[in-house]
């Protein structure tokens, strides 16, 4: 059993050995280190001026709430054009508005704390839709009415001290997956619980993927976005507990026990891990864990990319990151594919063994974990190599790993021993102490 001295959180993770160490990035692309904020006036400025753009993917026009239950966060009738992106391209628009409602009124976190956290990823990349929604989301209640004033009026400092780290630890984890310090990460585990720091860490991760998802397909901000939002509190996912902890739900229940099954079942394409680590930390927030597994697995079935070039995508987004955890992962996924061995020791240097649709992936891919955008440009050439919905599968491979880097590196899982082999396997028998200081 790993304890706190590797990861972060108490979680009970077993594997056949206990590696102890410290990790290093193997690359330093998607750090954001010394930019300011961009305010929050002049995000709603830019939001204003792409209600009328003309976004990188067509969406589904005409799509009613009826069609996709939830389509608005908030209850309303409104379908936001994320979800109409999702509709016309994949089948995933039902699973994505669930996880985005589940994300933000599911667990034991205050949803306005977790829409201040989204708001605050906005502000760090500068991505006005996702600040636009963000916003609305907290003028739907009083108190996040109350929080949006304290940020918008520069009165950060009034904030309760809770609020106050968890948006500083957005911050530090958006800019650099290694970037919250264990001093930083003591003072959070001061306030918040393991179950609520891996809660706070998914919110982190689910709006750096919101953003790139928003900013990769250019989506044209609503003009409903800018509207006065009466009080909403959606019923079904939150209920204040009488007693003094809360209580585990029969969906929480359901969501641990559906994992244990999708273990004694590989999926097609999978890495053969049983409950990999990150299953196991995310669990401590079940209705949060199966949201994102279920929303993950719509995209993934019936996709028109190949499984490999999926891995080849997530490999680079990881390397880029320098995320240890699932770059292990990507290279046993591909080596289970049957990748010839030589390929992947070229590719940990270079992209000369890549084909020229893989590199058109890998490069995109790349450019939108670093900048969180992406030219019309760039899109154009990705779509002239994939098509469009081949593009739009890209672009959420690329969305996923902004995700899972920031989760398992961010936390210091350890990898699974059959990770650790496959790796050693293929870079040979010091490659994670060369690498990675492990």
């Amino acid at each position: 059993m790993l304890r706190g001295k590797t990861v972060r959180l108490s979680v009970a993770i077993f594997i056949g050995a206990s590696f102890l160490g410290s990790f290093r990035s193997a690359a330093l692309g998607g750090r954001l280190d010394g930019a300011a904020l961009h305010s929050l006036s002049s995000l709603e400025e830019m939001a204003r001026g792409k209600i009328k753009i003309t976004p990188h993917v067509a969406l589904a026009e005409g799509l009613s709430a009826a069609e996709v239950p939830n389509a608005d966060p908030l209850g309303g009738e409104r379908v936001p054009n994320y979800i109409r992106a999702l509709a016309q391209h994949t089948k995933a628009a039902p699973q994505f508005a669930h996880l985005v409602r589940t994300v933000l009124y599911g667990g034991s976190l205050s949803p306005e704390t977790k829409m201040a956290i989204v708001l605050r990823v906005a502000q760090v990349y500068g991505s006005a839709y996702t600040a636009a929604h963000a916003q609305r989301w907290l003028r739907a209640s009083e108190s996040g009415r109350g929080l949006l004033a304290a940020l918008k009026g520069g009165a950060e400092e009034s904030l309760p001290s809770a609020d106050s780290l968890a948006l500083r630890y957005a911050e530090l984890l958006t800019r650099d997956i290694h970037g919250v310090s264990d001093s930083d990460f003591q003072r959070v585990r001061a306030h918040y619980n393991d179950s609520q720091i891996v809660e706070l860490t998914m919110t982190v991760c689910f709006a750096n993927y919101f953003v790139r998802l928003n900013e990769a397909l250019n989506l044209p901000v609503e003009a409903w976005a800018f509207e006065l939002t009466a009080n909403v509190q959606p019923a079904g996912l939150r209920e204040s507990p009488s007693a003094r902890v809360a209580l585990i739900s029969d969906e929480e229940m359901e969501a641990t026990r559906a994992a244990l099954a999708a273990s004694r079942s590989p999926q097609p394409g999978g890495l053969g891990l049983g409950i990999a680590n990150s299953q196991r930390a995310m669990l401590r927030v079940p209705a949060l864990a199966k949201a994102w597994r279920e929303y993950g697995m719509s995209v993934r079935n019936g996709a028109a990319i190949s499984r490999e070039l999926q891995l080849h995508i997530s490999f680079a987004v990881s390397m880029a990151n320098g995320c240890r955890y699932c770059t292990l992962h990507q290279v046993l996924g591909l080596k289970r594919l049957g990748v010839d061995p030589k390929k992947l020791l070229a590719m940990r240097k270079d992209d000369s063994a890549l084909t020229k649709s893989e590199l058109a992936a890998v490069s995109f891919a790349r450019k939108l974990t670093r900048m969180a955008t992406v030219t019309d440009e760039d899109f154009a050439l990705l779509k002239a190599e994939f098509g469009e919905r081949g593009a739009v599968e890209v672009a959420l491979q690329t969305c996923a790993f902004a995700f899972m880097n920031r989760f398992t590196d961010g936390l210091r899982l350890p990898s699974e021993d059959e990770a650790i082999r496959a790796y050693q396997e293929i870079y040979g028998a010091g490659a994670m102490a060369r690498d990675w200081n492990w």
